[in-house]
């Protein structure tokens, strides 16, 4: 490698040699050759940590240390992060294996388990030479997963062959080192996810209800680990003569501040929708009041006010997917809707729409994240949810999930809010 690869040699130095001792180096074992970092160290770079996930970084260590060291690895992780005390009998949890699983089996009380305390303890590697399973003598080697003054478990290595040597020793301690920093950002992620969660949970309240005239399903399906939950919602809003105002609105990007703006545009909205004015119209007083604002992101919006005695929706878009409408017969189809510039943007320009609905139709309105794919048009994925055919006779919650099931929603790329709408028969009501 040329200047950059010295570069990053010298990084993961200097991160090794600050790990457990603080920069003063020392330890249970000594390490040879001080001067340059263990062999394989670019290896672990770009092989441990590729993701936020603490299970795969804990599988790639295993499987690191397996390639590099010993016939068989484990990852043990402590039940919760305590800082760096002594600990008397930690509980450990074994998340990841590498190699032999046999020769991992449960050890003596002076075999592994007394070596993985001991590493904890002094937070240096531990090495030992001892009988495997099936008496088959063996080495075995305990470093602690110690970054920033917290523990977060344990690795374990076992060979059959020679004693592990101290760069054998180095090579591990900064495997190990370099996964405990990655536990620690991935800790960090899940906890940031979690309370942004928790807060667009908290945000993302149920609907207002609809008049008894409209029986109404709604879904919100956060995407998978690898995104920031975003800001989709939904809404209903009772407005006279027994006609209901339903929303859809995604408010670009993810995080926080997607959240807290989604509930700033629903608020607004439940404002300027109490005026009962046509849907394009609450669109343009929306528009206008947070381009004013001009601290809130743009989002996309659609609304359908749904008048169950007329049997008739008038819609109109905000720079939103259309809805879908599907039959007594279970076949569905997309609603032509002129589609207006994004909320926000001060605009304007909003049109509105008409469509009949029946007591046998349900009307469909969803984020982009139920239909889009990576790399697919956005024609293609709106028409197959349009070429859907659904059971006939499915209520409004059995449709929504059948729809959801049919496009595997549970592993959509982003968050999927929907809303499923249907005009009640008069004798239901």
């Amino acid at each position: 490698m040329g200047g950059g690869g010295a570069r990053v040699r010298a990084w993961l130095l200097n991160a090794w040699m600050d790990s457990e001792t603080g920069g003063r180096g020392g330890g249970a074992v000594g390490v040879e050759d001080a001067a340059d970092p263990p062999n394989g160290a670019e290896e672990a770079l770009e092989s441990i940590g590729t993701t936020l996930d603490e299970q795969t970084t804990c599988e790639e260590l295993a499987a690191y240390v397996c390639r590099r060291l010993c016939d068989a690895a484990a990852v043990d992780l402590l039940p919760e992060v305590p800082t760096a005390q002594s600990l008397p009998e930690p509980g450990l949890e074994r998340v990841a294996t590498a190699g032999r699983a046999e020769l991992l089996g449960p050890f003596g009380p002076t075999g592994a388990r007394p070596l993985s305390v001991q590493a904890l303890e002094k937070r240096l590697p531990i090495t030992a030479s001892m009988d495997l399973p099936g008496r088959v003598p063996g080495q075995v080697m305990t470093v602690p997963l110690h970054a920033h003054d917290r523990l977060y478990g344990v690795l374990l290595a076992v060979r059959r062959s020679r004693p592990f040597t101290d760069r054998d020793t180095a090579v591990a301690q900064f495997a190990a080192r370099l996964a405990a920093v990655h536990l620690g950002h991935a800790q960090r992620y899940t906890a940031v996810r979690g309370t942004v969660f928790r807060l667009q949970q908290a945000l993302l309240t149920e609907p207002g209800r609809p008049h008894p005239n409209l029986e109404l399903a709604t879904r919100y399906l956060p995407a998978g680990r690898g995104a920031l939950v975003g800001g989709d919602w939904f809404e209903t809003v009772r407005l006279h003569y027994g006609r209901t105002l339903l929303v859809l609105g995604d408010v670009m990007g993810h995080g926080p501040d997607a959240a807290v703006d989604m509930t700033a545009y629903r608020s607004m909205l439940r404002y300027v929708a109490s005026t009962d004015l046509p849907p394009n119209r609450v669109l343009r007083r929306l528009d206008a009041a947070i381009a004013e604002n001009g601290t809130r992101r743009p989002a996309t919006c659609l609304l359908v006010r749904v008048d169950p005695t007329r049997g008739r929706a008038s819609l109109a878009s905000a720079g939103h997917l259309p809805p879908a409408v599907f039959g007594a017969d279970g076949t569905g189809e997309l609603l032509d809707v002129p589609v207006g510039p994004p909320l926000g943007t001060g605009v304007g320009g909003y049109e509105l729409a008409a469509r009949e609905l029946s007591n046998d139709d349900t009307l469909l309105m969803f984020t982009d994240g139920l239909v889009e794919r990576r790399e697919e048009d956005i024609d293609v994925s709106l028409a197959r949810l349009a070429g859907l055919r659904l059971r006939p006779g499915a209520s409004v919650e059995e449709l929504l999930t059948d729809v959801l099931a049919r496009l595997d929603a549970d592993h959509a790329e982003d968050d999927v809010a929907v809303l499923a709408a249907r005009i009640r028969h008069r004798s239901e009501v």
